[in-house]
């Protein structure tokens, strides 16, 4: 039984489809809240977002369809606004006197918001990707 299953699946597609979708969602929970409120965003859900980002991307690099290039964009960009986030982090927290403040705050939150678009948009182009699959 688990290997008629196991033969179901695609499994390089689930774990490709769980980093996708892992990192909107990682996004999403460190993006939500008050921008310029720092108790409200957790520098550690930021770094989880931006490891699972690289993840995500690394997985897109060896598809060379179309869509896969259009992957591949979406990654990379929200890899380049979270790493820029967590950079304004960094710089606020260690390189300042006055730490994070309310405009380094929502900076750091506005680029995380930029990395959810561009999750959202691979979100998107999986499930179309997914339905156009189904019906051929």
């Amino acid at each position: 039984m688990a290997g008629s299953i196991v033969a179901l699946v695609n499994l390089e597609k689930v774990v490709f489809g769980f980093f996708v979708l892992l990192a909107a969602t990682l996004n999403f929970g460190f993006f939500i809240g008050d921008m310029a409120d720092p108790s409200l965003h957790n520098i550690n859900a930021l770094y989880a977002a931006v490891i699972v980002n690289i993840v995500a991307t690394v997985l897109k690099l060896g598809d060379r369809t179309q869509i896969g290039a259009i992957h591949l964009a979406t990654s990379l960009v929200a890899d380049l606004q979270l790493l820029s986030a967590a950079a304004v982090w960094i710089y606020a927290t260690q390189g300042t006197e006055a730490g994070i403040t309310t405009e380094s705050m929502s900076l750091v939150v506005s680029l995380s918001g930029g990395a959810l678009f561009a999750n959202v948009v691979s979100v998107v182009l999986l499930v179309t990707e997914t339905v156009s699959f189904r019906r051929q």
